[in-house]
């Protein structure tokens, strides 16, 4: 690992002090994120994040919500004012990559001058809408395409494309079953 000031926008020291203290009290790697969503009109609904537990204690460095705005698109009766949810789950596949490759990227010296990700998820709406047991109501596959310039090989990138499927937390939520619970709140 390289401790060079600032390398694709991470500051490397901060980041090489996060590894080694979690490595030296792994607690610190336990989180928990928190999110409060209100349903609006027809397919509307706002997400608003603010605190969350990370790093042996409750974060409040947000001092204002962060929001997100899910919607539909008119075809399935929204106003299209945000992304469905389904493609909210692209966005965070796409971003969790995103802060892999550049993080790790900082981290092992490799400086990057581009990266993009092209996501495409197929969806068959027969279960959503209640007419198929048969078809499952996710997705049935999502590609990933990725354009990457930096000063590394192809086989040091494609090493670390592989890494960071490996580490990415979204990756993992989409492609492991999760267990979920789900109670009514009075």
């Amino acid at each position: 690992m390289t401790t060079t000031a600032n390398r694709n926008g991470v500051d490397v020291a901060r980041l090489v002090q996060t590894i080694e203290a979690i490595n030296g009290q792994p607690s610190l790697a336990l989180f928990q994120f928190r999110s409060h969503t209100t349903w609006e009109s027809g397919g509307r609904s706002k997400t608003t994040f603010q605190g969350f537990f990370g790093a042996g204690q409750e974060d409040t460095s947000r001092t204002q919500p962060l929001t997100l705005i899910g919607d539909e698109p008119p075809v399935l009766l929204g106003d299209n004012i945000g992304p469905n949810a389904v493609e909210a789950v692209l966005h965070a596949l796409a971003s969790c990559l995103s802060v892999g490759f550049i993080y790790n990227a900082a981290a092992k010296g490799i400086e990057m001058r581009a990266l993009e990700f092209e996501l495409e998820g197929d969806l068959d709406l027969r279960a959503f809408l209640g007419l198929s047991a048969d078809v499952p109501p996710g997705y049935n596959g999502i590609r990933v395409r990725y354009r990457v310039d930096a000063d590394a090989s192809p086989e040091e990138l494609a090493d670390l494309c592989n890494y960071v499927q490996r580490t990415s937390p979204v990756m993992d939520i989409i492609t492991r079953p999760v267990p979920v619970t789900v109670e009514r709140i009075s």
